[in-house]
């Protein structure tokens, strides 16, 4: 599903007056890998009723006693259309389907710059390396008071707004306006937009002397290449054994988790085939040659680990080529479709269900939950309820032997205990109010470290003391954490400033480093790869 691929639609009439333009098959098309994009014409037959929607709406355009937007009366006749269908197919706006195609292509046109809104300034936490913030001299630490000649200091700036005012056509110039070290700038950074790539590899690195360490966040258009390059370094480093971190990997493109799992076999393999009522059954194979083909391999998901990071993850397990490790995967088991409007807008919409070599359907059963149609706020909002419970619908067996189950999600070979502490209400609202960062950058930003990343990750550790201060920073804001959960919850959030002070210090590739020195899965991972006397030598 890359852009540029798959056959041109043109839909003769559909559901709203919109549709007759016409549907355009958009870049995702599942079943092409092509850069020829087709010009079939494809018509959609009619019944006697298809016109009733575009009657509705002249109707009401013509008649009804107030003015109305006829746009916004289409766009909540799709929505209403698509959202009935099942939990994934979905009707996107022309601003939602460009966020979603900047998320999987992992480019944008901007300025490479990150930022945190503290107590009403904005805070810049990180500048993509190379870019052009970075080559007109911002850096990580600097408040920005104006971007061109809008004040955006000491105000509720959002988020959004701020994106719309540093984004912009590739060379136009924006000019920021900044406070260093105390010290307001009297001269702006004059900075030219271009192209920014943002890898979905997170991080990379030697978690040990022969293990590589790859944390996937998305299948992107650039993954399998950034991937394929990563694997090639690690080995140059020793890797002799991998960890592929799919934990919360949402998915994204089909293709490409199919070129990423074509990697670890050395032969034609099935990865993965599809079906659907009006697609007939069709296998995907790996393309052999694959760049890490012989060591060890763990494959790492979560309860967020779903559809296309599931492909891979099912695919390895059903050939006895990885060990998966850690709780039941999501369970999305259905391909979507893109079909692109004229004006911008999207359907997401589901084509076929795919299943694993040996056939498992990984789909959860999903019933809809009618009581919420009268909640008219949030109409589509728990719509669908998924089927959280794994029900051994079938039972399959590997060539090695291994039995294993369909019904709902990849069921790991090695499971991760449930957290009840990440898990608890109280560390989620520490979690969703920002707490966490807002305290890193009001008591960690003074100045950058002088010691090397290295030394931060090897040795770095919030002393109790600090802690301590961030229990009395959330009673301050109303959020009351008792002697006994501060106990419990201890280990976690010392982990999550470290981590955070990690990321703002040396960049988002040490955020993880930290985080992975107390991860209960990455520590089973290695458990696993190697004896546990190599293991104390090497941590002595």
């Amino acid at each position: 599903m890359q852009k540029g691929t798959g056959r041109n639609i043109f839909v003769a009439a559909t559901y709203a007056a919109t549709l007759f333009l016409g549907l355009i098959l958009g870049q995702n098309y599942v079943d092409q890998q092509s850069n020829n994009p087709g010009s079939s014409l494809v018509p959609i037959g009619l019944s006697d009723n298809s016109y009733k929607i575009q009657q509705v709406l002249d109707l009401l355009s013509n008649s009804y006693v107030d003015s109305l937007n006829v746009d916004s009366l289409q766009n909540g006749a799709i929505n209403h259309i698509v959202a009935h269908l099942d939990p994934y197919s979905s009707y996107l706006l022309p601003n939602e389907s460009q966020a979603q195609s900047e998320a999987l292509e992992g480019t944008f046109e901007g300025i490479g710059l990150e930022f945190f809104n503290l107590n009403d300034t904005l805070l810049v936490v990180g500048v993509i390396a190379d870019g052009p913030a970075e080559k007109a001299g911002l850096k990580v630490g600097d408040r920005i008071l104006r971007i061109d000649s809008t004040q955006v200091a000491g105000r509720k700036v959002g988020q959004n707004i701020v994106d719309k005012m540093v984004r912009g056509k590739k060379g136009s110039s924006v000019a920021i306006y900044v406070a260093r070290d105390n010290r307001e700038r009297t001269d702006p950074f004059h900075v030219v937009r271009d192209q920014i790539k943002v890898s979905s590899v997170d991080v990379s690195y030697m978690v040990k002397p022969t293990i590589g360490y790859i944390r996937i966040r998305r299948f992107g258009l650039k993954t399998a290449e950034d991937f394929k390059a990563t694997i090639k370094e690690l080995k140059k480093q020793g890797a002799q054994n991998l960890i592929l971190d799919l934990r919360d990997n949402g998915g994204g493109y089909f293709h490409v988790a199919l070129r990423l799992a074509s990697e670890f076999f050395n032969d034609r393999k099935m990865l993965v085939y599809t079906e659907g009522a009006h697609e007939n059954k069709r296998e995907y194979y790996s393309e052999g040659a694959g760049e890490y083909t012989q060591g060890k391999l763990i494959v790492l998901i979560n309860e967020g680990t779903a559809s296309a990071s599931e492909i891979v993850a099912g695919a390895v397990q059903d050939w006895d080529r990885a060990t998966v490790v850690g709780r039941r995967s999501y369970g999305k088991g259905i391909v979507q479709e893109q079909f692109d409007f004229l004006d911008g807008s999207r359907i997401n919409l589901s084509i076929s269900r795919y299943y694993t070599p040996l056939g498992r359907s990984i789909q959860k059963k999903y019933t809809a939950n009618w009581s919420n149609m009268i909640d008219y706020a949030s109409m589509y909002k728990g719509l669908w309820v998924l089927d959280t419970t794994f029900a051994n619908a079938q039972m399959y067996k590997t060539l090695a032997g291994r039995e294993l189950f369909s019904g709902g999600g990849i069921k790991p070979d090695v499971n991760i205990s449930i957290d009840s502490n990440e898990l608890s209400l109280l560390y989620q609202d520490i979690i969703k109010s920002s707490y966490l960062e807002q305290f890193v950058y009001e008591r960690f930003t003074k100045q950058l470290p002088a010691y090397s990343i290295e030394n931060f990750i090897q040795g770095y550790h919030l002393p109790q003391l600090e802690y301590d201060k961030f229990i009395l920073y959330l009673k301050d804001r109303n959020i009351i954490v008792n002697e006994r959960r501060s106990k419990e919850l201890l280990t976690l959030i010392q982990s999550d400033i470290e981590a955070i002070v990690g990321r703002y210090y040396f960049g988002r590739e040490a955020y993880f480093k930290v985080k992975n020195r107390k991860d209960e899965y990455v520590k089973k991972a290695i458990e696993l790869l190697v004896p546990t006397s190599l293991i104390t030598s090497t941590n002595g």
